[in-house]
């Protein structure tokens, strides 16, 4: 059986994109998308995401923000697990259905359901893609962790990795992230201490961990240990709430330019949500045997 996939990448976060309209089910099991994304046996991403049917509302049970959405995203990190949602790959899954529809206006908008609820991300010039990511959660138990009560915040609270104490600051951006700033990002041993945040026993789904070195209130360096996929070149999500510990530290602006190692994000807190302007770029099309 023969399976037709278009690779796209959002600042080097790189994902096989499966056009699954078909079934409500994804076509892959996370052990086979394991094997599409091995860099050296498959085809190399970071995940593999599947474009499913839109969700209708049904009366009583409506949609989060939204009475019926286009499609529904589904991910499988390059571990086989599924993570609530991504940043870069909602922003390449909106290329992606806007070229099966054969959509080239900027302007148009998607109304997607993931697990972490709908995110409408919406065409722009020059091949970006501004994705309209909610509200961030701040409480712990909607981190998940348990540093603190369930009803507080962790704000610049101490965490012991690697015999160091380090001060992190948490955000949901429907996935769990933990942020600590650096005088150095390029100094940080990513490879050694990555693993050690994300299965930290204090975070009960894993997390992701961003690394942020403050140039100025308006722009930020940041390196990220994502969880189920490791050392990644960019997250989207991660920039998100790494800019929302920086406001919430008084470290930086409400809006921001993330530089990460694949790219540039434009970041933006206005109000309650939060706004994410960055590129998704094809890279290739095929197709893949079981």
């Amino acid at each position: 059986m023969a399976i037709a996939f278009v690779k796209y990448h959002g600042l080097g976060n790189d994902f096989i994109l499966i056009d699954n309209r078909h079934s409500s089910e994804p076509c892959l099991t996370p052990e086979q998308a394991v094997v599409w994304c091995d860099r050296y046996f498959g085809i190399g991403a970071d995940g593999v995401i599947f474009a499913l049917p839109g969700q209708t509302a049904l009366p009583g049970q409506p949609v989060p923000g939204e009475a019926d959405t286009d499609y529904t995203m589904r991910i499988f990190n390059s571990d086989g697990s599924e993570p609530e949602m991504c940043g870069n790959g909602i922003r390449c899954m909106a290329r992606f259905v806007a070229a099966l529809e054969g959509e080239t206006e900027a302007g148009r908008a998607y109304h997607i359901q993931t697990l972490a609820g709908v995110i409408v991300p919406k065409l722009e010039a020059g091949g970006k893609v501004t994705v309209d990511m909610g509200l961030p959660r701040l409480l712990a138990s909607e981190i998940p962790t348990t540093l603190v009560l369930p009803d507080e915040k962790v704000i610049n609270h101490s965490l012991q990795i690697a015999g160091e104490s380090w001060d992190i600051t948490c955000v949901s951006m429907g996935n769990p992230h933990c942020i600590t700033f650096v005088d150095d990002v390029a100094a940080v041993p990513l490879e050694a201490i990555g693993t050690q945040f994300e299965h930290h026993p204090a975070f009960p789904q894993r997390i992701n961990t961003e690394f942020i070195q403050v140039v100025r209130p308006n722009y930020l360096k940041m390196r990220v240990w994502e969880r189920g996929a490791g050392i990644t070149l960019a997250c989207g999500t991660g920039a998100c709430a790494s800019l929302v510990a920086g406001v919430l530290t008084g470290r930086c602006d409400r809006r921001a330019t993330v530089e990460l190692p694949g790219g540039c994000l434009e970041i933006e807190w206005s109000g309650d949500r939060i706004y994410m302007t960055g590129d998704a770029q094809r890279v290739f099309e095929g197709t893949m045997h079981l």
